[in-house]
Formats: C-alpha cells, structure tokens, sequence
C-alpha cells in the first residue's frame, strides 16, 4: 500500500487558569491544507524530552511548525520589549528543542509566522522585536481592527514563491509585529514587502529543503493560490525522501 507523506505538526498550548485545565490545541487551517495537498498530519504536542521527540521524528518525512504567540527574546539574550506577547513557556521550550533535532537531521520542513521566526533564530539569525519602532517607516504588519489586513509582496525569481505565485502583483495577510532582521546563514529571503521585511526565506543549502513563510496561507483569510505552497511543500518532501531512499 502507498501511504502519503506523514507531516509533523507542532501544537499550541496554554497553561491551567483558575478552574480551566491546561490544553493543547491546534487550528485546522493547518492539518486541512496538509491534507489537501496530499499528505497526512500528524500533531506533535509539547515534549521536551529528546529521545521521544527523535522518536516521533523517526516516523514523519516533514515537518511544518504554525504560528502563535511571540517567541521570547530574552532566551536569545535581548531584552523583553513590553509588546512581545512570548509563547507559553512549555510549547516554546519544546519548539526550540524540535526546531534543533530537524536541523540536525536535515528534515524538511515549512515554518509559518512565528514558525518561519524560530527557524531564522535557531540557525543563526535574528529579529526585529517590534517593526513600528526598529522600522518606523515600514508599512503597517498588523491592524487589531482587520484580520484581513494585506500588504503586498515582491518575489525573488527562481525562487519557491515564484513557481507559486508567477508575476504579476501579489497581496497576502499580515498580522505580525515582530519580523527577521538578519537572516540565517545559508537562507535567503526570496518574497518581501516594499517597506523591506522579510515574507519569505528559503534554505540555499543542496542538502536541506526548508523554507518559512511570515504571512499565513492555512488561514481564513489566505487566498486559493496560498495554498499552492503545501503543494510545492509536499512535492519537495516527496523529492527529498526518494533521494533518501535512493542513497539508502
């Protein structure tokens, strides 16, 4: 039997209030566009022990990591900006810890919003902790008013994005206050905003297929072309794992 690609999906979580528990959840925007692009999600809940998130990692043939809350800066060695909103503490020290172990191992992987984030910060990168003050003239990334807000974006050419969004103008949601300043190396920005911020990144290594988007394609208010980046995402999971198979 053929069994389409396993997709690792980090989940969200929130700590107990008063009578409420803690949980762990996931918005189905994700899982719904893995599956619509032909792979199989599987949720990966908030462990910080090694063995057992390498154990999971054993099973997949990607991952991707979904946005939230913001990442906390103060264990990059900054200071906590008071509009930083950081993760749960338990999510954020699983996040960095599964973001290492698919480094390591070269998984592919697709980082969205706060995901792309840690994928730049885990390899070397860092942030912009809030654009309105490290970019006053930037054009506006988020709008508490309008979760439709969009803004839009300039594409690199022979780039990822490219295949996906071809020419012509391009508009996709915003909703982030935070954004990379120096890129990883071995990554390359391929979309951004006229303002400058970085949109997209995509690995520029022949050994790994990684890539983040800022913006959010699994969301509600992400266009139909939005989700031609699963797309493109599982076909180079499916590439990446034939190699595997071949060198194996």
């Amino acid at each position: 039997m053929h069994c389409k690609p396993l997709i690792g999906l980090n989940a969200d979580y929130r700590s107990a209030r008063n009578d409420s528990p803690a949980y762990t959840f996931l918005a189905s925007g994700y899982f719904d566009c893995i599956t619509e692009a032909g792979g199989i999600p599987v949720v990966i809940p908030p462990l910080d022990d090694e063995d057992d998130l390498n154990c999971i990692l054993s099973t997949l043939q990607g991952c991707v990591l979904v946005g939230g809350q913001d990442l906390d800066p103060r264990r990059d060695g900054f200071m906590l900006h008071p509009t930083v909103r950081p993760l749960d503490s338990r999510r954020e020290t699983s996040d960095r810890l599964l973001m290492r172990l698919i480094a390591e191992r070269r998984m592919p992987v697709f980082g969205i919003g706060t995901g792309m984030q840690l994928m730049n910060v885990q390899q070397g990168g860092n942030l912009f902790l809030h654009i309105a003050e490290d970019m006053p003239n930037a054009l506006p990334h988020k709008d508490p008013q309008d979760p439709n807000h969009r803004h839009g974006l300039e594409v690199m050419p022979g780039s990822l994005m490219e295949r996906v969004y071809g020419d012509g103008e391009i508009r996709v949601n915003s909703m982030h206050h935070m954004a990379i300043d120096d890129v990883a190396p071995g990554f390359a920005i391929t979309a951004q905003c006229p303002d400058g911020i970085a949109e997209t990144i995509e690995s520029q290594m022949d050994d790994w297929f990684a890539l983040g988007t800022q913006f959010h394609p699994e969301s509600n208010s992400a266009s139909a072309l939005d989700q031609r980046i699963f797309e493109e995402f599982l076909e180079g999971v499916t590439r990446f794992n034939r190699v595997l198979r071949m060198v194996a």
